[in-house]
């Protein structure tokens, strides 16, 4: 017997899991990294202008196919049309989406326990345990694999659960607990000398940069990444949406939230970088180059902190406290790809389905950990370089050619009367027929240089 569908509630839970989605790592030491080594505010100004004119349109193709289809991403994209040849891309486009989900949540589940072992650290030795505090500062196998499997097994407990009760649920505390962290810790930061320095690099923008080719390219390719794009997840979530939600102010919003968020992250991710430096930690590589992604995380911050005093272990607390939420929110929804296949094409349970699926991404986790020198970089690159912008293509794409515009356009009626008559379909159809494919692959191209 086939499983009723979970939906999503409300329209903030809808917006609180979407925007854990986008969240994650990314946001916090990425955009901000990009921001401080492409013009500082110059690449603010441009970003926030490309999440609008790139992401928003290629999250409304998700969340639209999503909805229509009401459907994992296999079985909505193979029957969105069903003639023969769209039938069996769709098949195809939509294993290769499941795919990717899995290969970046197998190294994203590693980041990940990176931060949960980062937060234990300083916490053990507030405990007096010294020993416990090495043991988890040290790399090693056991330690990275045991809170890999922690990471996986939150992850795997809330998906068990289902939409409603998992996924919205845990997204509606988790996403206030990380932003309530996030202004602490910036409030804090702000105070010490050397921000001030940060604040005006983050908000004073070089009007000279904004038109720098590698600057567009640089905050094209974050703000189409940053929104969790081109694996599905989206899709996903807007297959678990009400028919009677405006799918366009839906996804405005969630652009707006991701967006927002990341800005917020530069206020402190770059001024704690100035404050780093006005301590003597370096934030400069031998090259000239600002220490930026893991660096900045485990090399650049844990010095900062170092240098606080006896405030530093609760600034590494809070702050690793809020990496792990963030890449938990993630998490989630990564997971969610592979499971609504195994629920709704396999007829599994949902915690069958979901410890089924943990099961076999952590132990890629374990693979990846073993060979780390080998496949670490192989699956980033595989999954974000390669997969993501291809998929990201694929799925505009499907939006615009194989769905009808008969079909897209009362699909968007549902939740909107009147929206033939908007800006929003005077524009987004061919927008997102010629336009954001292109764009994506211009960035594409460019990640290759």
């Amino acid at each position: 017997m086939a499983q009723s569908r979970g939906q999503f509630s409300s329209k903030i839970g809808f917006l609180l899991a979407a925007a854990g989605s986008a969240v994650g790592l990314g946001n916090i030491w990425g955009f901000p990294t990009q921001a401080a080594s492409n013009g500082g505010a110059a690449f603010l100004v441009v970003y926030l202008i490309l999440a609008f004119l790139l992401a928003y349109p290629a999250l409304m193709a998700e969340l639209t196919i999503g909805r229509y289809s009401k459907a994992n991403v296999v079985t909505a994209l193979a029957n969105l049309n069903p003639r023969a040849p769209f039938s069996q891309l769709g098949w195809l486009v939509g294993f290769a989406a499941v795919a990717v989900a899995v290969i970046i949540l197998s190294f994203y589940a590693l980041v990940a326990g990176w931060m949960l072992a980062e937060f234990f650290a300083p916490l053990a030795a507030k405990l007096a345990n010294q020993e416990a505090s090495l043991w988890f500062k040290t790399g090693h196998f056991q330690r990275d694999a045991l809170m890999c499997a922690g990471m996986s097994t939150l992850t795997v407990l809330i998906i068990a659960r289902g939409v409603e009760n998992g996924i919205e649920a845990w997204s509606t505390r988790l996403m206030p607990l990380l932003f309530l962290i996030l202004i602490g810790l910036i409030g804090y930061v702000l105070m010490q000398p050397g921000a001030s320095d940060g604040l005006k690099a983050y908000l004073i923008p070089d009007i000279g940069r904004l038109l720098d080719p590698a600057l567009i390219l640089s905050a094209m390719g974050q703000a189409f990444f940053s929104l969790s794009l081109g694996v599905g997840t989206m899709l996903i979530y807007g297959s678990y949406l009400r028919d009677t939600d405006n799918l366009p102010r839906m996804g405005a919003s969630v652009t707006l939230l991701d967006t927002g968020f990341a800005f917020t992250a530069g206020l402190l991710i770059i001024p704690a970088i100035y404050v780093a430096q006005a301590q003597g930690v370096a934030v400069y590589s031998d090259s000239g180059e600002l220490i930026a992604g893991p660096g900045l995380i485990f090399q650049v911050l844990p010095a900062l902190f170092a240098h606080m005093g006896g405030a530093g272990d609760w600034m590494a607390i809070a702050f690793f406290a809020l990496m792990s939420i963030a890449a938990l929110t993630s998490a989630i929804s990564l997971l969610e790809v592979p499971v609504s296949i195994c629920v709704e094409r396999w007829q599994l349970s949902r915690t069958k389905a979901a410890w089924l699926s943990g099961g076999v991404i952590f132990s890629l986790s374990v693979l990846i950990i073993w060979q780390f020198d080998a496949l670490f970089s192989l699956a980033i690159t595989a999954s974000t370089v390669y997969g993501q912008p291809l998929l990201g293509v694929t799925l505009c794409l499907f939006a615009g050619w194989v769905l009808s515009r008969k079909k897209l356009l009362s699909e968007l009626a549902k939740g909107h009367p009147e929206i033939e008559s908007s800006l929003f379909w005077k524009i987004w159809p061919t927008y997102v027929r010629f336009v954001c494919p292109a764009l994506i692959i211009l960035t594409f191209v460019q990640s290759l240089r």
